[in-house]
């Protein structure tokens, strides 16, 4: 069998003309030759295993870029990476549907907070600050490099809760909108001004004296719908009381070696 036309490759892969054409612009499936006349697409009959792939795995929903990765690979690796695409597509899902079961409480009324909110006293401390504006996507990464840069002996040890790093959410932050995000390590008060000056990409800042309200959440509890529930379980909790800050959310224990039912983290309300 010689070259065939785009329109016969169509036919035989099930891909459309149209679909044909942005996977040679991506660079995902490129004609085996173009008619330098009537710059024709022509591909070869070897080409149809490949678009096979591509559209089966459209048909999963994967993203073009991921496409172009797995048909690169070869079989065991590309069958791998097709495994850890579906683990993450089942974890949003599993994500999502905690978010609706939140929503559809809050809409009917029905079930009660799950958290208990509790009061401490934090004293004034001395904090070492990065700001980033960032969406859900990209909060992970932007906390995993702060832990990544300063977890390694560079910087004094604050004793307690008071010690423990913590964001400051001064919007919100989902697929749409990006914060801005601060992320905060408490420094001692007599080393601000030296560690300021290791750090100067990095703001030094004093945090006042007060009082906050938290809720705890385990290693489970924290995404995105165990998020909403501590939120609104603060929210209920102040009533009619107005925060005197942007919410927080407090890490003192490793939530990458943790247990499920292990606390490692406080969504805070100062007020």
């Amino acid at each position: 069998m010689g070259l065939l036309t785009i329109g016969a490759f169509a036919k035989e892969s099930r891909l459309s003309p149209k679909a044909l054409r942005l996977y040679d612009e991506l660079g995902l499936l490129i004609p085996a030759r173009i008619d330098p006349i009537n710059g024709y697409r022509l591909y070869e009959p070897g080409q149809l295993e490949r678009a096979r792939l591509v559209a089966w795995l459209r048909r999963a929903g994967m993203p073009l870029a991921r496409i172009r990765t797995v048909c690169d690979l070869e079989p065991a690796a590309a069958a791998e990476e097709l495994r850890a695409y579906w683990a993450r597509v089942e974890a949003e899902h599993a994500s999502r549907r905690d978010v609706v079961a939140f929503l559809v409480e809050r809409l009917t009324g029905e079930g009660g907070s799950m958290f208990e909110v509790e009061v401490r006293e934090v004293p004034e401390r001395m904090l070492l600050i990065a700001k980033r504006s960032v969406t859900i996507d990209q909060l992970g990464g932007f906390t995993t490099e702060q832990v990544a840069r300063f977890g390694n002996g560079l910087l004094p040890v604050l004793p307690g809760i008071g010690g423990a790093p913590f964001l400051v959410f001064h919007g919100e932050v989902d697929a749409d909108s990006d914060g801005p995000v601060e992320w905060c390590r408490p420094i001692p008060a007599e080393q601000a001004g030296e560690i300021g000056r290791r750090f100067p990409d990095l703001q030094v800042r004093a945090d006042p004296a007060h009082r906050e309200a938290y809720v705890r959440l385990t290693a489970a509890q924290v995404d995105e719908a165990g998020s909403m529930r501590a939120i609104q379980a603060l929210r209920d909790w102040a009533g009619e009381r107005e925060f005197s800050g942007p919410p927080r959310q407090v890490f003192f224990a490793d939530l990458t070696t943790a247990a499920a039912d292990a606390p490692v983290s406080d969504l805070v309300g100062p007020f």
